[in-house]
């Protein structure tokens, strides 16, 4: 492996840096809690990734999908994630990560009384933000209109009638 193309091609560099505070307000909030913050869309690295907080409410997560032009991946600030990966269930806690290559089956959930808190990173960076922003309409859409939105996002449930908040396949208590 070696590095990448040259993408900048000054000599001095230049002041182009980004900072968000710990402060900022969530970029999209969820019923119990839960919050999305948008730390780097695709559209801010030219496509090269996207980097977003999650914070989980208590009893919310995903049913089994899979992504077919893009990784993801989830780093545990705080609390504890069910994470599935295709195969198993296991419990990822503060300092754990993760790793989905495109194609991978994967869906987390949070099962804990409390808020947990994760990195999500998208590679390469896609325009997530409006599937995040939509996701409260999937249950008013109809079936034909649930599929449409999951494709034009990248999301190929295993049930796509049940979308995100849907049965978990493999799911075992």
């Amino acid at each position: 492996m070696s590095y990448p193309k040259k993408r900048y091609f000054g000599d001095k560099g230049e002041v182009s840096a980004v900072y968000r505070p710990a402060d900022t307000a969530p970029d999209v909030r969820s019923g119990g809690g839960g919050a999305m913050h948008y730390l780097s869309r695709g559209t801010d690295t030219d496509g090269h990734y996207g980097l977003y907080r999650v914070d989980l409410a208590a009893g919310s997560g995903t049913s089994t999908h899979f992504h077919k032009t893009m990784s993801e991946a989830f780093y545990l600030l705080s609390g504890k994630l069910r994470l599935f990966d295709g195969e198993r269930w296991f419990e990822a806690k503060a300092g754990d990560y993760a790793y989905v290559p495109p194609g991978g089956l994967h869906a987390f959930r949070n099962e804990t009384g409390e808020l947990t808190s994760f990195l999500m990173l998208f590679a390469p960076g896609a325009p997530r933000e409006e599937y995040f922003e939509r996701l409260g309409e999937v249950a008013q859409m109809s079936e034909e209109e649930r599929l449409d939105f999951f494709l034009a996002h990248d999301n190929h449930f295993t049930d796509t009638s049940a979308g995100p908040s849907g049965p978990i396949a493999g799911y075992r208590d």
